[in-house]
């Protein structure tokens, strides 16, 4: 394995060990792996909503505007699944 994907194992799992501890300490319940994965698809599909909501503020063409609405109403739909 060579030691780039080494060090981002580790750094993953230190993340999650690292959350874990900040549950505990804040009197949290630990979440399922299956919980942490729906909670960082969720985060993750806000975070590219954001993206597309601060493009389509700028967007000065009809096409690039319709393209980015498009996208928003896809993201939006995804994040109800979650």
């Amino acid at each position: 394995m060579p030691d780039n994907e080494r060090m981002a194992r580790g750094f993953e799992s230190k993340s999650v060990e690292s959350q874990q501890s900040e549950d505990l300490d804040l009197g949290r319940p630990r979440l399922s792996a299956e919980e942490r994965e729906r909670a960082a698809k969720r985060e993750s599909l806000e975070m590219q909503r954001t993206r597309i909501r601060r493009d389509l503020e700028n967007a000065r063409s009809a096409t690039h505007r319709a393209a980015l609405e498009n996208a928003l109403r896809f993201l939006d739909d995804e994040i109800a699944k979650v």
